[in-house]
């Protein structure tokens, strides 16, 4: 709803003391009740006008859940057109419009937090397109002080992430008509194809850092494209590429240190594909979701993730994804310390990848999924086993990596580094500490080449071996040479 829409409400309704007296006490379940009653509005008008869902709604108006989010106040507000004054807000935008007919706001750069939240907006496609709109704006306009808060927000977990993804197994709803009639073609859509393939390239090879704006800008872009009355196939194909340049903010946003803003990112790819009905690459952004729960301890989150995927996209989904998110299966039993669970979707994984075709359907996206990668994640996990007991698991750990690094070389950027990085700490855990030290230096080579905050994470998570050992010279100018790299 912008800023010139006519208002829900009659005057009469808002002038009731009874409805006054719920908006001063915060009271939403009378508020909704009453609204209901005296401004003849149901609950799915109400939802959608607020971008909440009406599941939501229901639990705000049965008094089970209480409206304390800052930021869903004034999703109301504005979505019901109540006066700030009403609610103990400043002033709304709308409403210096209403007096004026200008509408100039003097409003500060959007951070994360302002506007809409995916956990209540509806999985509808306009909604969607706001969310991106959002997220995109409120990320290019972000300053230092923004981007200190973004970096020390914690992503969601529990019931807080899974309950918000369950509409990803329900058809999507029709979102209403918009007015303005697109004038993109086909030929426009798969440049824009190109380019979100491109990106996703680049963030393979470099990770985060000073592309993402760029990755951002496209995404804004194809979010203003969404928000006019494009054809059904146009439409549909745009938010295929809204879904993948999401995806990639995600991971980009994630090695940047914004843990939060990746998850958001995500949240708004896995809605995108909903939206066009791109189920596979759905799966695809739970598994990417599944692995940032796995960096952040939460196996059991990630477990729950991969079996949403797997729930959701078991009958479509070729042999390499489905060998992907094995793999993310068997790294979720890994953490939570079931070798049995994960030893058996392991042989899935390398199954499910032995009937891959070189030249089969599916998605481009999937390609990286090969032998190699299959050994470089067998071999971390199996590094995550070796921490606990290195005498079993350590060599074998080794081994996949060495597979991995041959396969795939330098030009695989970050995965390459992270390969090093792991194999030097293979070396250190086994008791070779001359390996472990030399391997630390081509590491730290490799972790140069990329400005991937993941990767100088895990180099944190190396250092601890180089320490202590100071009459070891091999070993005090590796701990030097990954100290000069974390602090540049």
């Amino acid at each position: 709803m912008d800023a010139t829409t006519p208002g829900l409400l009659a005057p009469d309704v808002l002038d009731r003391a009874d409805v006054r007296a719920a908006l001063i006490e915060h009271d939403f379940a009378a508020v909704f009740t009453l609204i209901k009653k005296w401004g003849g509005l149901s609950q799915n008008r109400i939802a959608s006008a607020c971008q909440l869902t009406p599941g939501k709604v229901s639990t705000i108006i049965s008094g089970t859940q209480r409206v304390t989010s800052f930021e869903v106040v004034c999703r109301i507000a504005d979505g019901l057109r109540i006066p700030g004054a009403l609610l103990g807000l400043a002033p709304r935008a709308w409403e210096h419009h209403q007096h004026t007919d200008q509408h100039h706001p003097s409003k500060t750069p959007e951070t994360p937090g302002d506007g809409p939240d995916a956990d209540g907006i509806p999985w509808r496609p306009d909604a969607t397109v706001k969310l991106a709109a959002h997220l995109t704006r409120s990320d290019l306009v972000m300053d230092r002080r923004a981007l200190t808060r973004a970096l020390a927000g914690a992503a969601a977990t529990g019931a807080a992430l899974l309950d918000s993804l369950e509409g990803w197994l329900v058809p999507a709803a029709a979102a209403p008509v918009q007015r303005r009639p697109g004038r993109l073609g086909m030929r426009d859509v798969e440049e824009l194809e190109t380019t979100a393939q491109a990106f996703r390239q680049w963030d393979h090879q470099y990770g985060g850092g000073l592309r993402r704006k760029a990755v951002l800008g496209q995404l804004a872009e194809v979010a203003g494209a969404l928000g006019d009355h494009q054809t059904p196939d146009v439409e549909r194909r745009l938010h295929c590429v809204m879904a993948q340049l999401a995806g990639t903010a995600a991971t980009m946003a994630w090695d940047s240190g914004l843990h939060r803003r990746a998850q958001e990112y995500y949240r708004l790819a896995l809605r995108a594909a909903h939206a066009g009905g791109d189920v596979v690459f759905g799966a695809n952004v739970l598994a990417g979701m599944a692995r940032q729960m796995l960096y952040r301890d939460r196996p059991d989150d990630a477990l729950q993730l991969i079996n949403l995927a797997q729930e959701g996209a078991r009958d479509v989904i070729g042999p390499r994804v489905r060998a992907m998110l094995h793999t993310r299966e068997a790294w979720a039993y890994a953490a939570q310390g079931r070798h049995a669970g994960f030893q058996r979707a392991t042989t899935r994984a390398a199954e499910a990848l032995a009937d891959a075709l070189p030249d089969g359907d599916e998605p481009y996206w999937i390609a990286y999924f090969d032998e190699a990668e299959l050994a470089g994640v067998t071999g971390g996990r199996l590094l995550d086993l070796a921490r606990t007991d290195p005498r079993q698991h350590a060599d074998q750990a080794a081994g996949q990596i060495r597979t991995a690094l041959s396969l795939r070389g330098a030009e695989a950027g970050r995965s390459h580094a992270l390969d090093r990085i792991g194999l030097a700490e293979c070396h250190f855990l086994a008791g070779d500490i001359g390996s472990g030290a030399a391997e630390a230096h081509r590491a730290v080579a490799a972790a140069r080449g990329t400005q991937s905050e993941r990767v100088r994470s895990q180099l944190g998570q190396l250092y601890p071996y180089t320490v202590g050992r100071s009459a070891s010279r091999s070993v005090r100018e590796a701990r030097d040479s990954i100290r000069d790299l974390l602090a540049s």
